[in-house]
């Protein structure tokens, strides 16, 4: 078997599933149905093929990624965009990259945010189109349609020689559209999974879109690693055409080929696309979390801490986590970006995070917040520092709730365990560590004039991050 290389593009943002998904912690990152995340499931779904897989991310979510991709222990390449640029020149870095493998590199690119069930016939598919790949053509993955869907593009093939060629892309159909390409059979959901010949896909975007391979090689050549990460050059990166491969290069070449991909297949764009994939029971609801329901049927509920009831009602999403409820009707699932256009505008945080933040060392969750004072609870995991630091504006005070706390107070270090307490007054260089094999958590309660994210300042980090942010 030749050379193949999984690139996994994990750069989107997901904001239909808001208020799971949000900008810093998107919904490949969530555990939406099975055992693993959106992108655990991605990356073990083409383990089989043996080689290091390379994950282009955001910098935002490149300790979140780090972490998953440990959990699952699949050897990977994570590359950082600094700039989102669409998938064009994501995938032509993962073709760089991998020509720096193997000459020979096969490349099998896919979202880190698609649902596939039938794990079979997605392999049978993968490998008919790792066959076609070997002839130097570009292929894409056209899904079987099995409604007249309006929410995906469609793909429209021919036949050529017993393969089928691509004759074009069309954009998001009408419903009276949508039911002729199905009535057809001549058209495919177009599904954002491609098998390149990384060598045949770079002479493809030398024709085409030959400034941006050059900006491409440009962002590698003057990267840096970055800890467990490739940092691309930003200025490089950023002179890049903001294009989808379709648009950049598959609409254009006489290459491009299509296998049809007929497993259970959704892009988990919407909160109806969860309820369709779904486990449901008598009443066709999908429940996840402490959920009660009378004579309610059809609906998709998933609750975080509280308890959930539904009385009398009908095709209701409705997803509750630790600052925001959604309540919406199914049919209207797609218009959540809407709501998260509005908390964008208002400048709101809930677009942004969860009331749990993530951070390289573990997270914190903010639990309460007044005039002058924060009360957060912090979970530290084992063997973890955070950084060396002060606070010009806030003193704070630590209660350790289970596990085992190393704080350093200037030059002087102490332990702590259970129902022991720190207090750092403010201006106090002070740095928080988990010695332990097991996690640390503990309550933090701060109090000053000025209680933000970004007073603080490092002196020391194992992170490589800024001066400020905790």
């Amino acid at each position: 078997m030749p050379t193949v290389i999984p690139v996994i593009l994990s750069g989107g943002s997901g904001s239909r599933l808001w208020p799971k998904s949000r900008h810093h912690y998107p919904k490949q990152l969530h555990r939406l149905y099975g055992q693993h995340t959106m992108l655990q499931e991605t990356m073990k779904r083409v383990e089989w093929l043996g080689q290091p897989h390379i994950v282009i991310c955001n910098n935002d979510q490149r300790f979140m990624v780090a972490d998953q991709v440990q959990e699952i222990g699949i050897k990977t390449e994570i590359v950082l965009e600094p700039v989102a640029r669409n998938t064009a020149p994501a995938i032509v870095i993962g073709a760089l990259k991998s020509l720096e493998i193997s000459p020979d590199a096969i490349i099998a690119v896919f979202p880190a945010d698609h649902l596939v069930r039938n794990s079979h016939q997605f392999n049978e598919s993968l490998k008919a189109a790792i066959e076609i790949a070997q002839q130097g053509k570009l292929v894409t993955f056209g899904v079987v349609p099995t409604r007249p869907e309006t929410g995906y593009g469609y793909i429209k093939s021919v036949d050529d020689q017993g393969l089928l060629r691509v004759s074009a892309f069309v954009e998001k159909p009408n419903l009276e559209k949508a039911e002729e390409y199905l009535r057809s059979g001549d058209y495919y959901w177009n599904s954002g999974m491609f098998v390149f010949p990384a060598k045949s896909l770079i002479e493809q975007i030398e024709l085409y879109q030959p400034a941006m391979l050059q900006h491409c090689r440009d962002a590698l050549a003057n990267g840096v690693k970055d800890l467990d990460f490739f940092r691309l050059n930003q200025d490089e990166f950023a002179k890049c055409a903001n294009l989808s491969i379709d648009y950049a290069v598959m609409e254009k070449t006489s290459e491009a080929y299509m296998v049809p991909f007929t497993a259970q297949w959704s892009d988990v764009g919407s909160w109806q696309a969860l309820w369709e994939v779904g486990e449901k029971d008598a009443s066709e609801n999908v429940f996840f979390g402490d959920v009660i329901a009378e004579d309610s049927q059809r609906c998709y509920v998933s609750c975080e801490g509280r308890l959930v009831a539904l009385v009398g009602v009908k095709d209701l999403v409705v997803v509750e986590t630790a600052d925001s409820v959604l309540v919406a009707h199914k049919d209207s699932s797609q218009d959540v970006k809407k709501i998260v256009d509005s908390l964008k505008a208002g400048s709101r945080s809930e677009y942004l995070s969860h009331r749990e933040v993530h951070r390289p060392w573990g997270s914190y969750d903010l639990v309460d917040t007044g005039n002058r004072y924060q009360v957060k609870r912090i979970t530290v995991k084992p063997g973890a520092p955070l950084s060396l630091q002060m606070h010009h504006h806030r003193a704070e005070h630590w209660v350790v709730v289970a596990g085992t706390a190393q704080i350093q107070k200037g030059d002087q270090k102490q332990i702590l365990t259970e129902n022991q307490s720190a207090y750092i007054p403010l201006g106090e260089k002070h740095r928080l560590s988990n010695p332990g094999l097991v996690p640390l958590h503990l309550i933090e309660v701060a109090s000053g004039t000025y209680l933000a994210e970004d007073d603080i300042v490092r002196f020391e980090d194992g992170y490589g991050r800024s001066c400020s942010g905790k």
